[in-house]
């Protein structure tokens, strides 16, 4: 492994990879959501409500992804000697 220091990203194009990545996935996540419910509906389930707890536990594995990426930005530490 090299020694050499990292240089920082570039701002702009990491932000804007972010925001692109953002947008692909929420536009996948609600394509899925609709199609799931149409198919619901088609099987006569009748206007099934978003439970408060499934939103409270993808808001929480939101916050663990946002985390993990954060972490991913980190130098890892030296190793401890003995």
């Amino acid at each position: 492994m090299s020694n050499l220091p990292l240089e920082a990203p570039n701002r702009p194009q990491t932000l804007l990879m972010g925001a692109a990545a953002g947008l692909a996935f929420g536009i996948a996540t609600a394509y899925m959501y609709l199609r799931a419910s149409e198919e619901s509906a088609r099987l006569g389930a009748v206007g099934t409500r978003v439970k408060t707890g499934e939103v409270v536990g993808l808001g929480l594995a939101a916050l663990a992804i946002m985390r993990q990426a954060a972490e991913m930005g980190r130098e890892d530490p030296p190793p401890k000697k003995r």
